[in-house]
């Protein structure tokens, strides 16, 4: 392979540690931030999972696909008849489509909330029904990115 294969592979690969990791580790912050129930503390673990989630995971994800576009279209004749590959496109496209339509929204609204809270102290009960259903939907739109990663490295079909 050439070396622009490799750095492309180099930056696909970045991408989706920046990716995987930062939607593992937001899930995290934001589980630990919300347990304490302090207003303040919430507030502020909500703020920084809304930013890092534009930066790194919006960052990562660019990557992935840029990079994966660039290398399927290059490297792969008639890519989509690759299983491996089109099971991947279609689980990062699925993935895509519940952050895009759902957690994002989501997560703007708590933070609008997170900063009216912040200052008065009270958490409403809308904050915490949003986290609920942040949480499940972003475990599924964390787990598909696992399963591509699977996919991936084994290309089991």
């Amino acid at each position: 392979m050439t070396s622009q294969y490799q750095l492309l592979k180099t930056l696909h690969i970045f991408g989706a540690i920046l990716f995987i990791g930062n939607i593992i580790v937001t899930a995290v912050w934001k589980t630990l931030a919300d347990r304490t129930q302090d207003a303040r503390i919430v507030a502020f673990g909500q703020r920084l999972v809304t930013l890092t989630d534009f930066i790194f995971t919006g960052f990562g994800a660019a990557l992935v696909f840029i990079t994966g576009f660039l290398m399927a279209f290059r490297y792969y004749a008639d890519f989509l008849t690759i299983k491996w590959i089109a099971w991947g496109l279609g689980l990062l496209m699925i993935s895509t489509l519940i952050w895009v339509t759902a957690l994002i929204p989501i997560q703007i609204k708590q933070s609008q909330l997170a900063r009216r809270f912040s200052e008065n102290g009270k958490i409403p009960d809308e904050y915490w029904r949003l986290g609920r259903l942040w949480m499940i939907l972003g475990s599924i739109a964390t787990l598909l990115p696992l399963v591509n990663l699977y996919f991936m490295v084994f290309k089991p079909v």
